[in-house]
C-alpha cells in the first residue's frame, strides 16, 4: 500500500493541478449565492473540478471524461459568458492529446473554437455591441483563443526533446558497448589462445613424461582440464557480449514504436544500461516482445517501461494505455507463452494483468540468477 502510494506521488501530474489555484477566483463571482443560477453554477464548479482531476488520473476514460470536462466549461462560455473555465481544457487537454494521433487533437481543437464562437454569438446577442471591436473586454479572449495550440506545441516539444535526449543516451551506450565487445575479441585472440596452448601442451606432455607416471598424469589431467573449463568461459563471455543490450533494443524497439504512432515513456533506463551483461541479455528479448505485441495488438497510444532495482531482483513493467482483454493467449500465437518459457528458464517471473490504464506486463529476475 505504502508503495502504491509512493508511486502515485511520483506520477502525479503536479503542473496540472497548480492551475486550480485560479479556480477559487473565477467561481467567486457565483459568491455569495443570491438565485439557483449560481447553485448550478457553484455545483457545475465542483463537477467540472471532479472531471478535471479524472482526466489528469484515469487514462482509459479520456474518451468520456474529455467530452465532459468540454461540455461543463462549454455551458459556462455560452450561457454564463465564463471565457475562463474554457482555459482548463484549453491547457490540459492539448496538453494530453499531444501524445497521442493527432486527429484527436484536430477533432478537441474544432469543438473548443466552435464553443468560443458560440458564446460570442449569444453574448452579443444578450448584451449587444459585445463584438464591437473597441470592446476591450474583447483582449480578454486572447489567452483562450492561444491555449490549445501553445499547450500541443509545448507538450509536442517536450516530448520530442525527451525522446531525442533517451536516443542519445541509447547511442551512448552502444558506443561504450562497442569498447567492451573490443574488448571481448582481445580477450579471446589472447587468453582463448593461451587456453588452447596450454591444453595442447598439457596432453603432449602427458604423453611424453615417463617419470612418476601415477603423480605426473592426475596433474596434466587438471591442467588440461582446467584449461578447457577456462576456455569455454572466454567463449562464453564473449558470446554474452555479442548478446543485444537493453540500449540496443530499446534503440530499435523505439523507433519501431515512433512509426507506429506510438509514444514511448521509459523511467530508470539509463541505470538498467549498467545491469550486468547476463541481466540484459535475459530481459532484452522479453521486452522485445512485449513492445512487439503493444505494437501489432493492443492499438495503444503510449507505452510506458519502468526498470526498477531492488537488493532481491531486477524489476521490468511494460504498461501499454491500449485495449485490454482478460484472455490474452491467441490461437497459433506463442508469443506470451515464449515470454513465458524465456523468464521461466532463468527462475524469473512474467506477469500480464489488466489495468484501469490497459495491459501491464511484468518481468522479474531474482539476483541470483545473473551469473547463472
Amino acid at each position: 500500500m505504502k508503495h502504491n502510494l509512493r508511486s502515485w506521488l511520483i506520477n502525479l501530474e503536479w503542473t496540472s493541478y497548480i492551475w486550480l489555484v485560479y479556480l477559487p477566483y473565477i467561481m467567486a463571482q457565483y459568491v455569495p449565492t443570491k438565485s439557483v443560477t449560481d447553485w448550478i453554477w457553484l455545483g457545475l464548479g465542483v463537477v467540472f473540478l471532479v472531471v478535471y482531476i479524472l482526466v489528469n488520473e484515469i487514462d482509459r476514460w479520456l474518451p468520456v471524461t474529455i467530452p465532459l470536462e468540454l461540455a461543463i466549461t462549454g455551458l459556462f462560455a455560452i450561457f454564463a459568458f465564463n471565457d475562463y473555465m474554457i482555459i482548463y481544457p484549453g491547457w490540459q487537454v492539448s496538453f494530453i492529446l499531444a501524445r497521442y494521433p493527432r486527429k484527436y487533437f484536430h477533432w478537441f481543437a474544432t469543438a473548443f473554437y466552435l464553443i468560443i464562437l458560440v458564446g460570442l454569438w449569444r453574448a452579443n446577442l444578450v448584451h449587444p455591441g459585445t463584438l464591437n471591436i473597441s470592446n476591450g473586454n474583447l483582449l480578454n479572449l486572447v489567452f483562450p483563443l492561444v491555449s490549445p495550440i501553445f499547450a500541443y506545441t509545448a507538450s509536442r516539444s517536450i516530448i520530442r526533446q525527451r525522446q531525442l535526449r533517451q536516443t542519445n543516451r541509447r547511442l551512448q551506450a552502444i558506443v561504450r558497448r562497442g569498447e567492451r565487445e573490443r574488448i571481448a575479441r582481445d580477450l579471446h585472440d589472447t587468453l582463448g589462445q593461451s587456453f588452447s596452448m596450454m591444453t595442447l601442451k598439457a596432453e603432449l606432455a602427458k604423453k611424453l613424461l615417463d617419470k612418476a607416471p601415477e603423480r605426473v598424469g592426475p596433474e596434466l589431467d587438471d591442467i588440461a582440464q582446467t584449461s578447457r573449463h577456462d576456455l569455454q568461459l572466454v567463449r562464453s563471455i564473449v558470446n554474452d557480449l555479442h548478446q543485444q543490450s537493453l540500449s540496443e533494443m530499446m534503440l530499435t524497439q523505439g523507433k519501431n514504436l515512433a512509426e507506429a504512432n506510438v509514444v514511448l515513456l521509459t523511467d530508470g533506463e539509463n541505470d538498467a544500461t549498467e545491469w550486468p551483461t547476463k541481466v540484459q541479455i535475459h530481459l532484452s528479448p522479453v521486452i522485445s516482445e512485449a513492445i512487439t505485441n503493444v505494437i501489432r495488438h493492443a492499438h495503444a497510444h503510449q507505452v510506458e517501461i519502468t526498470f526498477e532495482q531492488t537488493p532481491s531482483a531486477y524489476i521490468v513493467n511494460i504498461q501499454d494505455d491500449g485495449r485490454s482483454k482478460n484472455n490474452y493467449a491467441r490461437a497459433g500465437s506463442n508469443g506470451i507463452s515464449g515470454m513465458q518459457q524465456r523468464m521461466n528458464e532463468v527462475n524469473g517471473t512474467f506477469t500480464i494483468t489488466h489495468t484501469r490504464q490497459g495491459t501491464l506486463v511484468t518481468l522479474t529476475l531474482p539476483k541470483e540468477q545473473q551469473v547463472s
